[in-house]
């Protein structure tokens, strides 16, 4: 890791939210410890959970409890420093006969290293991990790209917002995919100029 925080999403997971780039990016900056994201819930005991402290710090966090302490989730998205690989190895099955990532978060709210950001209202969050849930996340897109004309997760369309690629390069792009709605898309792309936020 060399030094430098890596972050980690798990495959399931989406993330939408204006802003949500900045947010990203101050975990990014933080050069020791762990940040993870709280997601209120209402059904907190499909995740691990946190159990905050009656003055809102945090105590621990449980995976997959009974009886939830709150319905705070701690989402599929993580920030951890160059330490992680060695208190990986020290982790052992939980009760659950798992690994699970929750023990190496606790290693890091032991040392008082563990950042935990609430996201607030503003942001979607769709762990698609079962049916209804996949179901439920197809149709958030499918809504959002109707009404605002604009692709979600297009990695063409951020690579030409950040100037990674030109405009020739995403012309390129678009001939590829010339015969669907997604090269027509891109074909287009300078004609809105660039991103309007559809990937915040």
């Amino acid at each position: 890791m060399d030094g430098a925080p890596s972050a980690m999403v798990l495959g399931d997971n989406i993330f939408f939210g204006h802003g949500l780039p900045q947010v990203l990016a101050a975990a990014d900056a933080q050069e020791t410890g762990a940040t993870v994201f709280g997601y209120h819930v209402s059904d907190p005991e499909r995740y691990g959970v946190v159990d905050f402290d009656y003055d809102g710090t945090v105590k621990s966090i449980i995976e997959k409890p009974t009886k939830p302490p709150s319905n705070y989730a701690v989402t599929g998205l993580y920030f951890v420093d160059e330490t992680a690989p060695e208190r990986a190895k020290r982790v052992t099955p939980s009760a659950r006969g798992e690994l699970e990532i929750t023990s190496l978060l606790e290693t890091y709210l032991h040392d008082g290293a563990l950042r935990i950001e609430k996201m607030g209202r503003g942001y979607a969050w769709l762990d698609t991990g079962t049916h209804a849930s996949l179901l439920e996340a197809g149709n958030f897109i499918r809504t959002l790209t109707e009404r605002q004309g604009l692709q979600i997760g297009s990695p063409d369309e951020v690579a030409y917002q950040h100037q990674w690629i030109t405009s020739d390069q995403i012309l390129e792009r678009a001939q590829t995919f010339e015969k669907n709605d997604y090269g027509k898309y891109l074909s287009n792309i300078n004609n809105r100029g660039g991103l309007v936020g559809g990937h915040d």
